[in-house]
């Protein structure tokens, strides 16, 4: 008889078990529906006045003209280059199309923030960017510069990452949970400072999550 009693149990626990499941599956599905639904065509969203697109020229390295209709995620970089400039780092990106070859190198990203906080936009979001192996067709990346080799965004980049993060957020129907770090896509040591410092890049999410909030409240 106890033994009937703990299979009925058993049998009980896993029906409840497989609805949960259920519950948990279909919620992500209605949630991946109501996204796709409401996504914004890419190539119709227009930037803000508080960043400046300098677009790569087309070329196989660094801007392939690759068309691509939807972003699941943001992506963060450091540029591991330090004291460099978001225009010295575009440069780098732009003067990749002059390669010969078999040591070629493909790289670049839809946006560099610099030292001040300045923005360049060097692909248009429509178009996959050459920096998050193996994601690059539903990701923007965003490289940061920094000042040292900690890896340490200053006071302005950081600002002016939390403000880009949110814009593209809001346009994206994304929230903060969808920007990551390229140590999460590949396990990769980028961006520096904030995959070894845990408690640094919980303090930018927060404030992402508060800006995407008071963007949609205004």
């Amino acid at each position: 008889m106890a033994g009937k009693k703990r299979r009925m149990l058993l049998v009980l626990l896993i029906d409840v078990l497989l609805a949960i499941a259920i519950l948990i599956t279909g919620g992500m599905l209605v949630v991946r529906w109501y996204r796709d639904r409401n996504r914004p065509e890419l190539s119709k969203l227009v930037a803000p006045d508080w960043y400046t697109q300098e677009f790569l020229v087309r070329n196989p390295y660094s801007r392939p003209g690759i068309k691509r209709t939807q972003i699941n995620d943001i992506v963060v970089h450091y540029v591991a280059n330090p004291g460099t400039s978001a225009e010295m780092n575009r440069s780098y990106f732009n003067n990749l199309a002059g390669q010969t070859g078999n040591n070629a190198t493909s790289a670049s990203s839809h946006y560099i923030i610099g030292l001040d906080g300045e923005i360049l936009q060097c692909i248009p979001l429509d178009e996959v960017a050459y920096a998050n192996y193996p994601r690059n067709d539903d990701t923007v990346s965003i490289e940061c510069c920094h000042p040292d080799e900690s890896g340490e965004f200053t006071e302005e980049t950081a600002a002016s990452l939390v403000r880009l993060t949110a814009w593209l957020c809001q346009e994206l129907n994304l929230n903060e949970r969808d920007v990551i770090r390229h140590y999460d896509v590949i396990g990769k040591n980028c961006p520096k400072y904030y995959v070894e410092h845990e408690d640094a890049w919980k303090a930018l999410k927060k404030k992402m999550k508060t800006a995407i909030r008071e963007g949609k409240e205004s």
